[in-house]
């Protein structure tokens, strides 16, 4: 763990599971001390034993809302950037969120460079140096990494995947058998 000592870190806060998790790897991929919590309660038992540098809050969460957690993420640590994501977004909870101390706003579904760069809205820090790691990808690796989203958030179903993709089951099974793009 010494290795994250220098790294800034961000707390991810979604109870969807999967987004969550995706979120967090991308994260440490980018170099940051990432980790997740699945509701208001878990995030504050982590920002008070580790208050992390960056969060990320969904608004809508079972319990306490994602509103309630940036205030209080925000009294915890006053410095602290969040980015409120959310599926149901609405002008009025944009606003609610902005005045409780949230850096930015979001309407899912995001990447992690999209959130990335929310956070570094109305800051001069740059999160991260630009690196050679953080190039885009080909198209052919970006369909190779999307038709893998699709498929796990399917539960790993090709039926169902392919009717989400608009592909036919053939030819996403074939997509399949090919080995992944290096770049």
């Amino acid at each position: 763990m010494d290795g994250d000592l220098n790294k800034t870190s961000i707390l991810v806060v979604d109870d969807e599971e999967i987004l969550r998790d995706r979120l967090v790897m991308a994260f440490r991929n980018r170099g940051f001390a990432a980790r997740g919590a699945k509701d208001y309660d878990d995030a504050m038992q982590q920002a008070q034993e580790d208050p992390p540098e960056l969060a990320t809050v969904d608004l809508r969460m079972p319990g306490r809302s994602g509103l309630s957690l940036v205030q209080d993420l925000k009294k915890l640590e006053p410095s602290m950037r969040v980015v409120v994501l959310t599926g149901y977004g609405s002008i009025a909870t944009a606003i609610d969120a902005v005045k409780l101390g949230a850096t930015h706003y979001l309407q899912k579904p995001v990447d992690a460079d999209e959130v990335l760069a929310a956070f570094q809205r109305n800051s001069d820090e740059p999160l991260t140096e630009p690196t050679d790691a953080l190039k885009a990808p080909s198209l052919a690796r970006a369909e190779w990494e999307h038709i893998n989203r699709v498929l796990s958030d399917c539960g790993n179903n090709i039926s169902e995947a392919a009717r989400r993709l608009g592909i036919h089951r053939r030819s996403l099974q074939r997509k399949l058998q090919k080995y992944p793009p290096l770049s």
